[in-house]
């Protein structure tokens, strides 16, 4: 079972921070909760403003508002200076988490986090943006244990009034909105989306603001998608919906709100700079959201949402999910693109449990005959070995093996055995006897049996003397069992 653990975090690096940390199951009550200290750390908001400064400056094609950059310099030299800066920036992250007024969250979060059994969801819970910039994914905990992922959670929260989940659905419904375009490639992820197993997509191309508002009034939806630029401005965000439009979260919140009651579990803003988007979206209590917290090139947008749908759609759950679409993100691309893992983030309303893919159900005609012909075959194929006798041997251990593993339940009471002893040979019935037993004995036996109306009887004796058969057939020494 997974692990929900939220650390709730009150201050700024520049004044220090309090920490109270919850470890519990989801929709349980936490069975750890345990107070600490991070000291101020302006140095580690010095390097983090200087590796937001040099990944910038990188001036990669990238879907946010064009604004002009300056910069100077190769651009394989602005690439080793973000690199030196994410490595100086991991080190000053850990070496504050390392502080002796956070030993006791992190004793009691080592347990958990260091090689966990199960998935463990880490929300970072803080009203700071400053805090929220930070990326804690560097924490040594974390990325030592691939089961365990961050994400970003707000201290003011509750449970949507979801109806319905796109858990017991046949196909996921997605509605995709694909906005402003100039000088990026969005038809990537349209291609992408338009290939996933097992969903209904409903596009909107370069939509007006009412459309948008009419389709989340109007629909049941599982996941929100926009590809586009976006920006935030403040502690809001904006995105671009056709050439001319663009829209704040706040300016079609009620219409998200309704999308949310019809089900809508999962927004996905593959889009720049998406931190204030996710400000806003929290408010209209979208369970789950991903955004991108920087400037993002297009090859890592289109790359991130291919490895995440295709992790979705194996029946991962959204955080391993997210874990595995940022780590081959690093593997893949950040020789060309540094710190390109960072970028995707998650927004989690902790009160509500994240929802899993639905699984496959053919709904296609010809994969379901394929598979009934299939079915047909492979039975008419058992069926005709085992008349043939092939399987008999196997058969008749198993039955042997089951029978042997049976407790022993004593004789049973409906069964009669009659045996005949040393004694029995010498009754005066038993004069002419040349086998086990005499013609006379036998009859007298059966007499005696009959008045049981026994079902049946069956008899195993030797007879060690020729019999004449009606057929004129001569046995001898017969040894057989009827059954009468």
């Amino acid at each position: 079972m997974s692990k929900l653990v939220i650390l709730k975090l009150d201050g700024s690096l520049e004044q220090g921070v309090s920490v109270t940390l919850e470890i519990g199951e989801q929709n349980a009550r936490p069975f750890i909760e345990v107070t600490g200290q991070l000291p101020p750390a302006p140095n580690l908001l010095v390097t983090y403003d200087r590796w937001h400064s040099a990944y910038r400056s990188l001036g990669q094609s990238a879907r946010i508002k064009a604004k002009q950059i300056v910069y100077d310099g190769s651009i394989s030299q602005r690439r080793e200076d973000c690199r030196q800066l994410e490595d100086l920036l991991r080190a000053q992250l850990n070496s504050w988490l390392r502080s002796e007024s956070f030993d006791s969250i992190r004793d009691n979060l080592l347990p958990h986090l260091r090689f966990p059994k199960d998935e463990v969801r880490l929300l970072i819970s803080t009203r700071s943006i400053q805090l929220r910039k930070i990326p804690w994914l560097l924490w040594d905990l974390v990325e030592q244990s691939p089961k365990v992922e961050v994400a970003l959670s707000f201290p003011n929260y509750e449970s949507p009034p979801t109806s319905k989940k796109f858990l017991t659905r046949k196909s996921v419904r997605i509605l995709a909105i694909l906005g402003k375009s100039t000088g990026i490639d969005i038809q990537t992820d349209r291609q992408l989306l338009e290939s996933l197993p097992y969903t209904k997509t409903t596009f909107l191309e370069n939509p007006d603001s009412q459309e948008i508002k009419d389709h989340l009034w109007g629909c049941s939806w599982d996941i929100l998608f926009f590809a586009g630029h976006s920006s935030t401005e403040g502690d809001s965000g904006r995105i671009y919906i056709n050439e001319t439009e663009s829209l704040t979260i706040e300016e079609f919140s009620r219409a998200l709100s309704n999308a949310v009651a019809g089900g809508l579990h999962l927004a996905i803003f593959n889009s720049c700079d998406g931190l204030g988007l996710a400000s806003g979206l929290q408010k209209a209590q979208i369970p789950q959201v991903i955004v991108m917290r920087e400037p993002v090139p297009d090859l890592v947008a289109q790359r991130f949402l291919k490895y995440l749908l295709e992790a979705l759609a194996g029946r991962k759950s959204l955080y391993l999910a997210m874990r595995q679409a940022r780590s081959r993100l690093k593997e893949d691309l950040e020789v060309q693109f540094p710190c390109a893992s960072w970028l995707p983030v998650i927004c989690q309303n902790p009160a509500v449990t994240p929802a899993i893919w639905p699984p496959p159900i053919l709904s296609n005609s010809r994969h379901l005959t394929t598979v009934l012909l299939l079915s047909v075959a492979i039975t008419a194929s058992v069926l005709g070995v085992r008349l043939l006798g092939e399987l008999q041997t196997w058969e008749l251990q198993a039955y042997d093996s089951l029978m042997r593993l049976r407790s022993d339940t004593g004789q049973d009471s409906r069964l009669l055995i009659v045996t005949v002893t040393e004694d029995d040979f010498q009754l005066p019935e038993q004069k002419q006897r040349t086998g086990s037993i005499s013609d006379l004995a036998l009859v007298q036996l059966l007499q005696k049996l009959q008045q049981f109306q026994a079902r049946t009887v069956g008899l195993d004796i030797y007879r060690d003397f020729p019999v004449t058969t009606r057929s004129g057939v001569w046995l001898t020494s017969v040894n057989f069992s009827n059954l009468l």
